[in-house]
């Protein structure tokens, strides 16, 4: 995996500041670095790959907390000039037509614009739900090869999850054919001088050109469908066009790369514990509990997006400048002693697990339910019909994707027995 350079290792009794959050180490484990933020204090000073600093939460308590803070907003105007000059990275006019998204706005906006997705993600219509997508997994296990190896990313865990959203949301299985797994990169930081700003580009200019082509066809072929409600919310002037192309972009990029790169840190857990995968395999009544206990210990969503204060404030005994942005550490939270015992153990007992893996608040994320169900039904369809599941590399040459905020492998080869 190349990522960057290789971070010169710190000082092992003091931790530098700002804290890099940088390198093949980092993304390979970054939970012995949470760990020594956790004993030396809830708030640090971080550095992220693009140049930006940020002030990074990492306890339990702390996180909840930050996750509930009125104080901490989430709309980009709020971000000062030293955030601004390298962390807004999407070019005009794509940033302004496409970043005015749920993730990036607060109340009374947030509210009047997460109403019109609330109610195709409800445990109730997921459950409904269900058998469709237990065909659509099984399809994909039908096509992987009888005895082996396949890339579970490339042949399943990218598939599936797409598959289900065109499903929850309305995408025509025309324009679902046509989606690029590639655009979803737009989200992963390429500075203005990167060398991979052009391609970056590239990918931005294409997402922006099939929005408007679902969009487009939305209209013309209306059903009762979310995306066709959120167009019909444009028309009647309850949504600006940008707002609904920034829903329609958050829920093809966060509404399925996050659940593909969850199915790989929980498949990659079991392989590293294999009397908890066997258990698994033995005992598959244990998928419910297991899924809560896998999204605690390598959860996908690793650092929420950025949190502003308007001014000046105090967060937990550090003076945080208004304007600079606050990033919560979600697997930091989930691994803190303090909240849950043995954190560094994966324990599919474990129960109750209160963990952060969708967020809190006003923010919890509004597919939680859907992807409990897609990674329940991922992986028990995988341990049942691939008997010997097994990584196929060493531990070692897993290669990390280069996401700032998320975490997943991106190839996960594979052997098993035979495909049942």
């Amino acid at each position: 995996m190349t990522l960057h350079e290789p971070v010169p290792a710190p000082d092992p009794d003091t931790l530098p500041d700002p804290v890099p959050l940088i390198g093949c180490p980092y993304k390979s484990n970054p939970y012995p670095l949470y760990e020594r933020m956790r004993e030396d204090g809830p708030v640090h000073r971080v550095l992220f790959p693009s140049g930006v600093t940020a002030w990074l939460v990492t306890g339990y308590d702390a996180a909840h907390a930050a996750l509930n803070d009125e104080r901490l907003g989430k709309d980009h105007d709020r971000g000062n000039d030293r955030w601004r000059a390298r962390a807004s990275i999407m070019p005009e006019p794509q940033h302004s037509q496409l970043q005015v998204h749920l993730l990036h706005q607060d109340p009374p906006r947030h509210t009047r614009m997460r109403r019109f997705v609330t109610d195709a993600f409800t445990p109730r219509r997921v459950e409904n739900l269900r058998p469709r997508f237990q065909e659509l997994a099984d399809s994909l296990v039908d096509a992987l090869p009888a005895t082996g190896p396949a890339d579970l990313v490339a042949d399943f865990a990218a598939l599936f999850p797409f598959q289900v959203l065109a499903e929850v949301i309305g995408l025509p299985p025309e324009l679902a054919a046509r989606f690029d797994r590639d655009w979803g990169k737009v989200v992963q930081p390429v500075g203005p001088s990167d060398p991979g700003r052009p391609r970056y580009e590239t990918r931005l200019h294409g997402l922006q050109s099939y929005i408007t082509e679902v969009v487009a066809h939305k209209r013309a072929h209306w059903d009762d469908d979310l995306l066709s409600r959120l167009v019909a919310a444009r028309d009647r002037r309850e949504l600006s066009q940008e707002e609904l192309d920034s829903m329609i972009f958050q829920l093809l990029v966060a509404g399925q790369e996050p659940v593909t790169n969850q199915i790989t840190t929980a498949l990659i857990a079991l392989f590293r514990h294999p009397d908890q995968l066997a258990r698994l395999c033995a005992e598959p009544g244990l998928l419910p509990r297991a899924v809560e206990e896998l999204l605690r210990y390598d959860g996908a969503f690793e650092l929420t997006t950025w949190r502003f204060f308007d001014q000046d404030s105090d967060l937990y005994g550090t003076e945080v400048p208004a304007g600079d942005s606050v990033i919560v550490s979600l697997s930091a939270a989930n691994r803190d002693p303090r909240r849950f015992p043995g954190p560094d153990t994966l324990d599919l007992d474990r129960s109750p697990n209160p963990h952060l893996a969708f967020g809190h608040g006003i923010h919890f994320c509004p597919g939680a339910a859907l992807a409990r169900a897609e990674l329940d039904i991922a992986l028990g369809t995988l341990l049942a019909r691939l008997p010997g599941l097994r990584l196929a590399i060493g531990d070692e040459d897993i290669e990390w994707i280069p996401a700032v905020l998320g975490r997943g492998a991106g190839r996960l080869p594979v052997g098993y027995d035979r495909r049942l």
